[in-house]
């Protein structure tokens, strides 16, 4: 009878320490998954959500001869510019504020035409000003007196609503994003990463390098990042870095902001005049302003690029190809600008959707954000249909998420060695080990005395 109980003892205590083994291998793995990042997917651009709104839409409806652009408000609320009080009041029905204007758009478009046929000055750019339905005329400091005097003469003959401004510094490209990318033309940094549905690239600006650049991780050009495969520079700003591995791999779908830190990119979309925007950089990390001006025209001294996107956020060299993203949108591809982040300035990305189009290429996101459901723990974008009406100030860069990349810690075997963890799985790990082994020693220690009381017995 004593014996059976031992044997049940022992039975019972073996069951309890691979039990202990069973739960703690589970709480490590959990531990492990749990730092996985979702599946990439990526999203056509009839997918995505729009930043232009309802605003856009009644633009689009009234046509260009009744209307004179949108902005968001103070109140959060799109408001439009009309010629007319018979659109103006479709825009009020709409829900949206109107606003009476002299110019329509086709006026607006049809001078910076005038401007764009004059003789090309470098250091000169100019935007339509919505908001006060003007063309603004700006020439940064390396336009001499001359030239100045010409351009005024020509934005003279097109009319008073041509506004001409000095501007302090100079408008330059910002060769030098979120992660810094190298090669021997400089220094700049990788945007959004996406798809032709065989190979994944890096978006950036086309004015980084040629095709044929070759883009590094690390200055000493051991890590190959890959290859420019595609430029357009200038007219437009945006190139395609084919990654030399052929994916983007882990973490695609989100943008450093600094500091181990990330935004899930979950969409694409354009921006609206008035809405607060995000721009991440290698060389000065994350910034926020607004939205000044669309379809900017900038003369570089490299070359004339329009179709721009204008704000007042800053960036300085290095942050060239760098991300502009709000609640989680992909807009543009940081191009050039003025000014620098402890003064301040304007600063100019190429849109998204353009260079996308053009390039025939998706943008990588999360499975779930291109199924419609969020992508992270964190609170997702905004569902609203309206996505630009909502009030500069209350905008945020979107869901946030760790930015991997090659950094440690985000391999499986990193996230296993680390006891922040996986502590608790493995300390139920190493008990169950120990029972196990002392249940194991003390059976095979009855089992000697056993039978030493047998030996003795039988042979005196």
């Amino acid at each position: 009878m004593r014996h059976a109980r031992r044997r049940i003892a022992r039975r019972v205590a073996r069951l309890a320490a691979v039990g202990g083994l069973l739960l703690g291998g589970g709480m490590v793995a959990q531990a492990a998954m749990a730092g996985e990042p979702a599946g990439t997917s990526a999203v056509p651009l009839s997918a995505a959500r729009s930043s232009s709104g309802t605003g856009a839409a009644l633009v689009a409806e009234l046509g260009a001869s009744r209307t004179a652009g949108t902005w968001i408000g103070a109140d959060g609320r799109p408001v439009v510019a009309v010629t007319d009080k018979a659109a103006a009041a479709r825009v009020e029905r709409a829900g949206a504020t109107a606003t009476m204007v002299r110019h329509s758009m086709n006026e607006l478009k049809s001078a910076t035409a005038t401007l764009r046929s004059a003789p090309r000055v470098a250091g000169t750019a100019w935007v339509l000003d919505y908001r006060s339905n003007q063309v603004v005329v700006r020439a940064d400091s390396t336009v001499s007196a001359g030239d100045w005097s010409r351009m005024t003469q020509v934005a003279s003959g097109i009319g008073s609503f041509v506004r001409m401004e000095r501007s302090p510094g100079r408008f330059t490209t910002r060769l030098n994003g979120a992660q810094p990318i190298l090669s021997t033309t400089g220094r700049c940094s990788a945007g959004f990463n996406v798809t032709n549905g065989q190979s994944d690239f890096i978006l950036t600006a086309g004015h980084c390098g040629p095709a044929g650049s070759l883009w590094f991780a690390d200055n000493q050009g051991r890590q190959q990042l890959g290859k420019t495969v595609q430029q357009d520079f200038p007219g437009s700003d945006f190139s395609l870095v084919q990654y030399a591995s052929g994916s983007a791999g882990q973490g695609a779908d989100v943008v450093a902001i600094g500091n181990g830190n990330g935004v899930r990119i979950t969409g694409v979309g354009d921006p609206a005049v008035g809405q607060r925007v995000f721009r991440s950089g290698s060389t000065s990390g994350l910034h926020d302003g607004q939205v000044t001006g669309l379809d900017a025209t900038v003369n570089y001294p490299e070359g004339t690029v329009t179709g721009l996107i204008e704000t007042n956020v800053c960036a300085e060299p290095g942050d060239s190809g760098g991300p502009l993203f709000s609640e989680g949108i992909a807009l543009g591809v940081t191009s050039g600008g003025s000014g620098d982040c402890t003064t301040g300035g304007t600063t100019f990305f190429q849109p998204v959707t353009k260079a996308m189009q053009a390039l025939g290429v998706q943008l990588i996101v999360s499975k779930q954000a291109a199924s419609g459901q969020s992508a992270s723990p964190a609170p997702a974008p905004s569902a609203s249909a309206t996505r630009s009406a909502i009030a500069p100030g209350a905008a945020s860069p979107g869901s946030s998420a760790p930015a991997t990349g090659t950094a440690a810690g985000s391999t499986p075997l990193a996230r296993l060695s680390d006891p922040r963890n996986i502590g608790p799985g493995l300390l139920v790990v190493a008990g169950s080990l120990i029972a196990l082994v002392a249940t194991r020693y003390l059976r095979a220690e009855q089992d000697r005395k056993a039978y030493q009381r047998y030996y003795s017995a039988t042979w005196g």
